[in-house]
């Protein structure tokens, strides 16, 4: 199969993936401490994490998150990924994680919260579909690498954490893992060059902020989009020159 035929694919199937987070995005995407959501905004009961988020017996549809924008992210980082993956085996784990990636980042944008059931797994789904890939030919990574740089990114992460929790959140810890395990499939020049592209992002969004006066050099701002956003541009050129 051609790169742009496999970009295609994986575009529509990134495209379905994503036109199914908007219920889970809704669930999800409620402030620290409070449990997930089970009714819309009429009282209505929830049934389910995949699918839109209007409730079906009011047709009632919360402004946010946007099905379309949701498929269209999805759709996108997918077909990028095929694109810099190529047929190698491991790209089939990418796409799996890639929905999860983009709904981590809808729901941290929107409350600043990182949902234990979805980090840990992701962490742990990451390293576990490696090491089947590592067992197929032709793959491109290696899985010791993929659970050190889960363990070494984690552990990083930890310390600035245990630095100043009011600036990193444990939920950007738990992340961590699962893109370590990402980036260190490509080995260490991938981490690295992943958790610095996290750091810049995140970096210039808070000036940005700072400069137009819509935050304070104190202002906490959400990590994990940027955590995730630097983690797909490493793996993308981790992916293209492996």
């Amino acid at each position: 199969m051609s790169t742009g035929a496999l970009a295609l694919v994986a575009a529509l199937w990134g495209a379905v993936a994503g036109a199914l987070l908007p219920r889970a995005a809704y669930r999800f995407a409620v402030p620290e401490e409070e449990p997930w959501r089970e009714r819309c905004p009429a009282g209505h009961p929830i049934h389910g994490w995949l699918g839109r988020a209007r409730c079906g017996e009011c047709a009632q549809t919360p402004s946010r998150p946007s099905a379309v924008l949701f498929a269209a992210t999805t759709a996108l980082a997918c077909a990028a990924l095929a694109a810099a993956t190529g047929t190698r085996p491991e790209l089939a784990v990418w796409l799996l994680l890639a929905p999860v990636w983009v709904l981590l980042a809808a729901v941290d944008l929107r409350v600043r919260r990182l949902p234990d059931p979805l980090t840990l797994p992701l962490a742990a789904a990451g390293l576990g579909l490696l090491g089947l890939v590592a067992l197929v030919p032709e793959h491109a990574g290696d899985w010791s690498t993929a659970l050190y740089g889960a363990l070494a990114l984690g552990g990083g992460y930890f310390v600035l954490f245990l630095v100043n929790p009011a600036g990193m959140g444990f939920g950007d810890v738990k992340l961590a893992l699962g893109v370590g395990a990402v980036l260190g499939w490509y080995g260490w020049p991938t981490v690295l060059l992943g958790t610095f592209a996290g750091f810049l992002l995140g970096a210039l969004y808070g000036g940005a902020l700072v400069l137009a006066r819509r935050a304070g050099r104190k202002t906490a701002i959400p990590f994990g989009p940027f955590l995730l956003a630097g983690a797909f541009a490493g793996l993308l050129i981790g992916a293209y020159t492996a």
